[in-house]
């Protein structure tokens, strides 16, 4: 596998599932399985309404990019930025298509309200690691916005969240490249899992996933 092809890149988004569960991550990314609950399907719907690819609007001194794909080759990842808010700033970076310069803020909505989970400020640490390294600027914040409250929480985006996002996808990227999908560690986090009746989390403690499934086909 070509480690440089960008073709093999991992999703940044990826990094929440990882976060939320090794195993439900390799279980996506890796033997890309996937089934839906409500959260995913209430967390879609809300990701349509701000992924509208390539709109840019233009208010005042703030320029607002939806559905902004982004990459690093330092990382080795590829995503999209539900929003970026470019504020202009005598002190930023130039962009393409607009007049003068420009600072950067990644904005990620959620569905829920703020819990300022690890795994949320984690993705769009990388969301902004990634516009640093297409900008070549330095990114300090961003924003969630919190669907069930309508309005977004400023996050500080330090330099040990960056290495720990730096820390995290290494460890992904040896998953996948080994093609390791984790042994079940149950707890109360399943009840919460779309893919508990793929992961059989009882079950496999001492089955694997595919041995369960030959089982059921050629018994």
């Amino acid at each position: 596998m070509d480690y440089n092809d960008e073709d093999s890149y991992l999703m940044l988004s990826g990094i929440q599932h990882f976060q939320f569960c090794k195993r439900q991550w390799a279980l996506i990314h890796i033997e890309q399985q996937w089934v839906e609950n409500v959260r995913t399907i209430e967390g879609q719907y809300l990701h349509q309404k701000a992924d509208q690819p390539f709109i840019r609007e233009k208010r005042g001194e703030k320029l607002i990019v939806r559905a902004m794909p982004i990459k690093s080759n330092e990382l080795k990842i590829t995503g999209v930025c539900d929003v970026v808010e470019f504020i202009q700033d005598s002190n930023g970076v130039e962009i393409e298509g607009a007049e003068g310069k420009y600072i950067a803020f990644p904005i990620e909505y959620k569905r829920g309200k703020p819990k300022m989970d690890d795994a949320d400020i984690l993705q769009l640490t990388a969301q902004a690691m990634c516009l640093e390294e297409m900008l070549l600027c330095e990114i300090n914040k961003g924003y969630m916005f919190y669907n069930e409250i309508k309005r977004r929480v400023e996050v500080s985006l330090t330099a040990d969240l960056k290495n720990k996002v730096r820390v995290i996808v290494a460890e992904m990227q040896d998953y996948y490249y080994r093609r390791h999908t984790p042994k079940v560690k149950t707890g109360a986090f399943c009840k919460n899992c779309s893919l508990q009746h793929i992961c059989l989390p009882e079950l496999m403690k001492k089955r694997s996933v595919k041995s369960y499934i030959e089982g059921r086909i050629f018994e």
